[in-house]
């Protein structure tokens, strides 16, 4: 199976396998994982929507908080939108960005790939792995 992401990921991107890709279920739980963003530990998340794996930091854009409302759960009833418990606010799944609610712009993507059964995130200059500082 082709990238999730637009494109594959360059060469000195290195893909940390996540999951099997039949963990991520439509509009369902996402799967978290930890990362290193910009010099602190942060919680992230990826999940399935229209078929698609996407990732992002668990942070809200109005004010750093982690906006799960139940343990890896961010969908609203619907399946259209991801919502920050604290805040209300609305995300696309598909590129983070605030649809409604109190936002300071998208929210922050993590790149990931799916090929041969797997889900993987892309470890870049910004985001690093916890195990490996």
């Amino acid at each position: 199976m082709a990238a999730a992401d637009a494109g594959d990921a360059p060469a000195a991107v290195r893909r940390i396998p996540l999951c099997a890709s039949a963990d991520l279920r439509e509009a369902g739980e996402a799967v978290p994982f930890d990362v290193i963003w910009r010099g602190q530990t942060c919680r992230a998340f990826a999940i399935r929507w229209q078929g698609r794996v996407h990732a992002y930091l668990n942070r809200c854009s109005h004010i750093p908080m982690e906006m799960d409302y139940q343990p890896n759960r961010f969908f609203d009833d619907s399946g259209q939108w991801l919502l920050c418990a604290t805040h209300g606010a609305a995300s696309r799944p598909d590129t983070g960005a605030c649809a409604a609610g109190p936002c300071r712009g998208a929210l922050q993507r993590v790149g990931v790939s799916e090929e041969g059964g797997v889900v993987s995130w892309h470890a870049e200059s910004h985001v690093q792995p916890v195990e490996f500082l």
